[in-house]
């Protein structure tokens, strides 16, 4: 059968998910604003897959690029990619006109939706032009053949159409010479939406784009303005180090950051409403081709909604659930004393990430502690466990941090933080040429521990970064132990880190590159075994993303025998339900306030149920080229805990979707009684937090 097992391209398959995220736009139930957060999420999120998937398509092309991950039908690919794309965006310019502008306009919010304002604010919007807008515009006449003008990255432009004044000259067919301009929008010097006066109880907004358009007399003062019409262009903004072994890697990867702003086009966007001899002329003038564009509307880069203003302050239709506090651990003396005598199992964002600042804080200060050692993968802004670690250093500890220098998007700000800690005395290791470190471990080592007696030492090891800004919306899980295997093993990883050891051993960790992919397929195996026994075969993996075929293919060869499979992906998904080779597997999508980070792997062995919390996520990238690490849950307690949770996601019949054959998100809607499983998340560790004494 296995000759016969087909996969869903791994692009198509994100573009599923980020459909999913804008039908939480279409939610009537939600909060007016939260709808227009997932609005402003959707636009986010696909500028992104452009500047790093159609990008490395168009590489692959161009024979700039070499990847063994994709269908070599490139070409297909990238066409696909773009019916899908341009059918996601009218829906999206739907709902936006159709849905969202009529509610703000219930609410008494007026957004406008052209360049001419009601004439009780067209003084308003003259003297703010004048005097907050027009000092920072530099327009461009733009010639084609002539020097070509560069176009900024994820940067808002107008091009203008128009006549010259007191001219007579025609084109030969007697219509109009026209000239053309374009101009970038000040993003930098005025926001986005712009808050008019109110009038009659009734509150006003207005683009920035509109009030430019509103006085492009002013800006050509010789043409008769035409038209005017938005575009803007996304770039690759993948950094390859394919040198990165050679001389210094930090300067290596400044330097390619710098590029990143002037990478190759992969993709252009245009108001849909342009004519076709406008669009023409602008594709000639900047080398486009029809391959380059995608449809938009007037309005692009709308992932600035996540800015719009709110005058009325329109709150959520329920309260913020706040992170909780633990009470039993908040009237503890020392949270490393505590650890020392059981395993804590913490929740982001249900529960505080206050907690793990506390043990770092106390470390820094502990006489005891000898030694920190800590990964880094994507690192908060002003971070407070930056600030312990350089506590700790400053304490005469022995610190060691691992900065992941390849984390995308975050480059700068490791860099920055690892500058920052290097100058306080932390000792800094960078990346592993041809790997990215993304495992989430630290452990905390004291002096005087004999042999005999290592649970001194403390642990953390985590499904999600170190990172308190993120795990504020975060989903994800964290174990603080002094199990002392466990911390045998997580210092191995660091060994290996180092370059100290290069064939460790673990005896609880799973470790890419080294056990992980051959445990999990012993552990595939030992289900298949148990249902041919007669008996009970059960997974259940809850991840990001699936994309590993080798992985999938086990699966697949499970579900043939037998082995009932539950999997909980929320992005990339390239196993196919509802086929014979996969009649025992369902794949259920969450998307809800929080976003699902949490990587969880269960596997009911008989009845002892093996569980893992874990880094990976089963894409070829995290299997292949990572140093991920995944870790088991050992106290019963904690466990079941953990099951509980699974089996809340599992039975969601609000925020769930199935994934069918043809990779429709398919509402869980049901006859039972409503189940949103964050929320009941939430008060089950509420509930929990109250009736535990933590003895």
């Amino acid at each position: 059968m296995e000759n016969t097992y087909k996969y869903f391209k791994r692009d198509i398959s994100w573009l599923s998910f980020n459909f999913r995220v804008l039908m939480e736009a279409m939610d009537e139930s939600l909060p007016l604003y939260e709808r227009i957060k997932f609005l402003a999420i959707y636009s986010s999120n696909l500028e992104e897959f452009y500047e790093i998937r159609v990008a490395e398509h168009r590489g692959i092309l161009m024979k700039k690029r070499y990847t063994d991950e994709e269908d070599p039908k490139t070409e297909k690919t990238l066409a696909e990619i773009t019916q899908e794309v341009n059918r996601q965006q009218k829906e999206y310019y739907r709902i936006f006109s159709e849905m969202i502008l009529p509610e703000l306009r219930r609410q008494n919010i007026y957004l406008y939706q052209d360049s001419r304002p009601e004439p009780f604010h067209e003084e308003f919007v003259r003297n703010f032009f004048h005097e907050e807008v027009f000092p920072f515009l530099s327009p461009v006449i733009l010639q084609a053949g002539e020097i070509r003008t560069f176009i900024r990255d994820r940067r808002l432009y107008l091009v203008v159409r128009m006549i010259k004044k007191n001219t007579r000259t025609q084109q030969r067919d007697g219509a109009p010479q026209y000239h053309y301009a374009m101009m970038k929008i000040p993003h930098a010097k005025v926001p986005r939406f712009i808050e008019l006066p109110r009038h009659q109880r009734k509150y006003y907004l207005m683009f920035i784009d509109d009030i430019i358009r509103a006085n492009l007399s002013v800006v050509f003062p010789g043409y008769i303005i035409d038209s005017c019409y938005s575009i803007k262009i996304s770039r690759d903004a993948d950094i390859y180090l394919t040198d990165e072994q050679s001389g210094n890697i930090v300067e290596n990867i400044r330097e390619k950051v710098k590029k990143r702003k002037i990478g190759d086009l992969s993709r252009f966007v245009y108001d849909q409403a342009m004519p076709e001899e406008f669009l023409d002329f602008i594709c000639h003038t900047f080398d486009v081709t029809p391959d380059d564009l995608t449809v938009g509307g007037r309005y692009l880069n709308l992932q600035d909604l996540i800015r719009l203003p709110n005058p009325k302050g329109i709150g959520p239709g329920q309260k913020p659930l706040i992170p909780m506090r633990i009470p039993w651990l908040d009237e503890i003396g020392s949270m490393l004393k505590t650890i020392r005598k059981r395993d804590i199992l913490l929740h982001f964002p249900y529960q505080s990430f206050d907690y793990l600042i506390r043990v770092l804080t106390e470390a820094a200060c502990d006489p005891e502690v000898e030694e920190i050692r800590i990964t880094q993968y994507r690192v908060a802004e002003d971070s407070a466990v930056i600030n312990a670690l350089v506590s700790a250093a400053q304490h005469g500890k022995k610190v060691t941090v691992f900065v992941e220098l390849k984390a995308r998007y975050d480059e700068e700000n490791n860099m920055r933080a690892a500058e920052r800690m290097k100058q306080a005395g932390i000792r800094i290791i960078y990346s592993i040429p041809g790997l990215k470190v993304h495992a989430k471990v630290a452990v905390i080592l004291c002096k005087n521990s004999p042999e005999e007696d290592k649970t001194k030492n403390v642990a953390y090891l985590s499904t999600g970064n170190f990172n308190e800004k993120t795990a504020k919306v975060y989903s994800d899980m964290a174990l603080l132990t002094s199990d002392p295997d466990l911390i045998r093993d997580i210092r191995n990883v660091f060994a290996v880190l180092e370059g100290q050891i290069s064939t460790p051993h673990f005896k609880h960790l799973l470790v890419a590159q080294f056990n992980m992919v051959s445990e999990l397929k012993e552990m595939i195996k030992r289900e298949i075994e148990h249902v041919e026994a007669g008996r009970k075969g059960r997974i259940i993996l809850k991840m990001n993303g699936l994309h590993d075929r080798e992985m999938i293919r086990e699966l697949y060869r499970a579900s043939e025998k037998g082995v009932k499979i539950d999997l909980l992906i929320r992005g990339i998904c390239c196993l196919i339900p509802e086929q014979p080779y996969s009649k025992n597997i369902k794949i259920t999508r969450i998307v809800d306030s929080y976003l699902e980070h949490s990587r969880i792997w269960y596997f009911y062995n008989d009845g002892e149920e093996n569980l893992y919390l874990t880094s990976a996520d089963w894409m070829k990238r995290n299997l292949s080229r990572r140093i991920e690490t995944a870790f088991p849950v050992l106290v019963p307690a904690l466990k079941q805990e953990i099951i509980d949770i699974l089996q809340l996601q599992l039975a969601d019949n609000v925020k769930a979707c199935y994934i069918n054959s043809k990779l429709e998100n398919i509402y869980k809607y049901n006859n039972f009684p409503p189940l949103r499983s964050q929320v009941e998340t939430y008060k089950y560790l509420h509930n929990k937090v109250l009736g535990s004494s933590g003895r």
